[in-house]
C-alpha cells in the first residue's frame, strides 16, 4: 500500500509500505479521504508542532475517512461495524486510567496515543495510508445519509466544537474569532450553531474571510486594518484560532472586561508576547482549548444534518500528488481545506 511520509522537516514521500493484519481489537479500514490540517503542515515545513519534533519517519494524517476492510480478533459478531460499512476514525487513544481521562477530561490525557503524532516515541503512525488499522472503539460507523466528503470534516469540527464548549455560554454574545482558517472557520459555524448573535473574524487574506462570510460570519475585519469600524465595540469572547501571537494580542485587547480568551490555536515554540496586565486588570479568563472527546459523536451528527461547512474545502489531490497538495494547503491566499484521495480514484482538484 501507499503512504504519504515525513522523513525530516521539507522532506514528504509517498512511500510503499506493508500492510498489516489487524490484530486483537483492531478493525481495518481502507481510507478514502484524509483532510490536511495544520499540524501537518507544521511537520512537513518545520519537522515539528509545538514542543513535539520528529525524531523518526512518520505518517501523516489524523482526518480521515474510508470503509471498514477487515476485523481483527474479538471485534467480530459483537454487533459492530460490518466489511464495507463507511466510517469515521476517532483518532485517539487515551489512556483511560489517568486522573484527566477518569474526570472526563480524556482529550488532555498525557499518555494519549494521536494519529500521525511525534509527541511520543515511537511515533503514532497517522491516516494518510490506504490501509490503516485501529482500535475497534475509535470506529464510527457514518449516520445515514452522510457523505465521507462531509464526514472527514469531523475531526476539525470537534476541534471547533470543544474550542466553543470551553468558552462557556454563547447564545446572544458577540464573538470575535482571529484567524479564518479551516478551525477558524469551523469555529464560525460552531458558534453560530449554539446561538451567538455576532461572530466577527479577521485575518490577513481576503479569501479566507469570503470563506468565514459563507460559514456564518456577521462581519469580518482584516487584521492589518485596525481603523475597521467592527473594531468599535468590545466583543464578550474571543477565540485565538490563528496560532500567532499577534492574533494572541488582539482578543486580549479587543475582549470587553471580564471577558474570555480561548487560546485554540497552537501558538510557536517557547515563550510568547502576552499583555498580562491587561488580563490582570480586567479579570479576563484566558483558556486553552485542546483537541476534543465527545464532540466527535456531535459533530458526526451535524454534519448529517444541514451544518454549512463545504465551503472550507477548497481542493482535492489524488495521494501520489500529496507534495502539490500540502504546497496548496500552505498558500492561505486561495486554499482553505485540502484533501488527499487515498483511493485512487477521482483525480479532480
Amino acid at each position: 500500500m501507499q503512504a504519504c511520509v515525513v522523513h525530516g522537516a521539507g522532506d514528504l514521500r509517498v512511500d510503499e509500505r506493508p500492510p498489516v493484519v489487524p490484530g486483537p481489537g483492531e478493525i481495518a479500514v481502507t481510507v478514502a479521504l484524509g483532510g490536511i490540517c495544520g499540524s501537518d503542515l507544521h511537520y512537513y515545513h518545520h519537522g515539528r508542532v509545538g514542543d513535539f519534533a520528529l525524531r523518526e519517519p512518520m505518517v501523516l494524517g489524523h482526518e480521515v475517512v474510508g470503509h471498514v476492510a477487515a476485523l481483527g480478533p474479538g471485534t467480530d459478531g459483537t454487533g459492530g461495524p460490518a466489511v464495507g460499512t463507511p466510517v469515521a476514525v476517532h483518532p485517539a487513544t487515551p489512556c483511560g486510567t489517568c486522573q484527566e481521562c477518569a474526570g472526563g477530561r480524556r482529550n488532555i490525557c498525557a499518555h494519549t496515543r494521536y494519529l500521525g503524532s511525534a509527541a511520543h516515541t515511537p511515533h503514532v503512525q497517522g491516516g494518510f495510508a490506504q490501509l490503516i488499522n485501529v482500535p475497534a472503539d475509535q470506529i464510527r460507523p457514518l449516520p445515514p445519509g452522510l457523505s465521507l466528503r462531509r464526514a472527514v470534516l469531523a475531526e476539525p469540527l470537534s476541534v471547533a466544537l470543544h474550542a466553543v464548549r470551553r468558552a462557556g455560554e454563547v447564545s446572544g454574545k458577540r464573538v470575535l474569532v482571529t484567524g479564518a482558517g479551516p478551525i477558524g472557520c469551523l469555529v464560525v459555524a460552531a458558534l453560530r450553531h449554539h446561538g451567538a448573535a455576532e461572530v466577527v473574524v479577521s485575518d490577513l487574506f481576503d479569501e479566507p474571510l469570503r470563506i468565514a462570510t459563507e460559514m456564518g460570519a456577521t462581519a469580518t475585519a482584516r487584521a492589518d486594518r485596525t481603523d475597521d469600524p467592527v473594531w468599535a465595540s468590545p466583543f464578550d469572547i474571543a477565540v485565538e484560532a490563528s496560532g500567532s501571537p499577534a492574533g494572541l494580542r488582539t482578543c486580549v485587547e479587543r475582549v470587553r472586561r471580564g471577558g474570555t480568551v480561548v487560546l485554540l490555536g497552537l501558538l510557536p515554540p517557547g515563550e510568547v508576547p502576552l499583555l498580562g496586565n491587561v488580563a490582570v486588570t480586567r479579570e479576563l479568563d484566558l483558556r486553552g482549548a485542546f483537541r476534543f472527546d465527545t464532540e466527535f459523536d456531535e459533530a458526526l451528527s451535524l454534519l448529517a444534518q444541514s451544518l454549512p461547512v463545504e465551503p472550507t474545502v477548497t481542493h482535492t489531490f489524488p495521494l501520489e500528488q500529496s507534495v502539490a497538495a500540502f504546497d496548496m494547503a500552505r498558500d492561505r491566499t486561495v486554499a482553505s481545506k485540502v484533501l488527499l484521495d487515498l483511493t485512487g480514484g477521482d483525480q479532480g482538484h
